[in-house]
């Protein structure tokens, strides 16, 4: 079958690791399910991965790729939730320390089949596509529950730092569908405009002072916004973070700031399988869909893959094999 999937590995030249070509047919474990994609969905962990981050030179030839909806052997249309838990693990998924994504230690979902557990399907709605579907299992989840279940309830302002990438423009698209009031910056005025059309009812410069400062902020940029994020909370506001694609280490913690105000860091991991049917249930509530930058065939996955490592993408890139 048709596969894009990471032969070597490189920190410098992640791309040069990538080769989209013919690959074994899954095998199906017991308890796991056989899965036809229809699309699949890029994320920065694809990238993460070619460059060795959570995947070691002995797993390869691994394929890529942890979003996919498709159909399983039984006909229905299903979307694949990525996480896997560790054999015996009964509780929060994204608390197993020894949970892992689909394209870490099992096979991904760029190919024109893959292997999931049974229990890891959720129903795809007939008004949803594939490909907006493809977007949900990691992005759009990340987004629902930083704002959903870790953010504040809905009403509060949410500053939503560094538009453009997969998460943050679902966190305000979800923001502005669910009763949040959502601001957002970008070093971009392109960008800017893009996350008003998304419902955004204010967009801001990094680092510019605001109007008023928030209950909480939407963190996945890191190094370069932090301290912006914490001079932005309100006294008892939250920061919730779920990446730090600029680095993980700010020039300052800002400790003094953070106790004497009595500000919250909550971490936040992707999302569990009820958390992802609540997020389809909300898509289909409120109407709202997923942001796509582009649609190309797995067979250009390299190039989906460069324009997302340039930054050149609003949205996600979808692959339909």
């Amino acid at each position: 079958m048709l596969a894009a999937y990471a032969a070597d590995l490189s920190p410098d030249d992640p791309l040069s690791g990538l080769v989209v070509g013919d690959r074994p047919e899954p095998e199906v474990p017991e308890g796991w399910v056989l899965v036809d994609v229809r699309a699949a969905a890029l994320n920065h962990h694809d990238l993460w991965s070619l460059k060795g981050v959570g995947l070691g030179h002995e797993r390869l030839p691994m394929i890529l790729g942890c979003d996919a909806a498709g159909v399983d052997q039984e006909g229905r249309e299903v979307l694949v939730h990525s996480v896997i838990s560790s054999p015996g693990w009964t509780g929060e998924q994204t608390l197993d320390p020894r949970r892992t994504l689909l394209s870490e230690l099992h096979q991904g979902t760029l190919a024109e089949q893959v292997a999931v557990p049974a229990g890891n399907l959720v129903p795809k709605p007939a008004g949803i596509s594939f490909e907006e579907a493809a977007c949900l299992p990691t992005a759009w989840l990340t987004a629902y529950k930083m704002l959903c279940v870790n953010g504040g309830p809905p009403g509060s302002t949410v500053l939503v730092q560094g538009v453009g990438g997969g998460v943050a423009s679902a966190a305000i698209a979800l923001g502005a569908a669910t009763g949040y009031r959502v601001w957002a910056t970008s070093r971009d005025e392109g960008r800017r405009h893009r996350a008003l059309e998304l419902g955004a009812e204010a967009v801001f410069e990094p680092g510019q002072r605001l109007p008023e400062r928030v209950e909480v902020v939407l963190e996945t940029v890191g190094a370069a916004t932090w301290s912006h994020s914490l001079k932005s909370l309100r006294p008892g506001g939250t920061v919730v973070i779920a990446g730090a694609t600029s680095g993980d280490a700010p020039s300052h913690a800002e400790l003094t700031r953070i106790f004497f105000q009595q500000l919250r860091v909550q971490g936040s991991t992707m999302g569990n399988l009820e958390q992802l049917t609540q997020l389809v249930r909300v898509l289909e509530q409120t109407g709202v869909r997923p942001l796509i930058d582009r649609v190309l065939p797995l067979s250009e996955a390299a190039a989906g893959l460069a324009a997302l490592e340039r930054g050149e993408v609003f949205g996600k890139v979808v692959l339909t094999p």
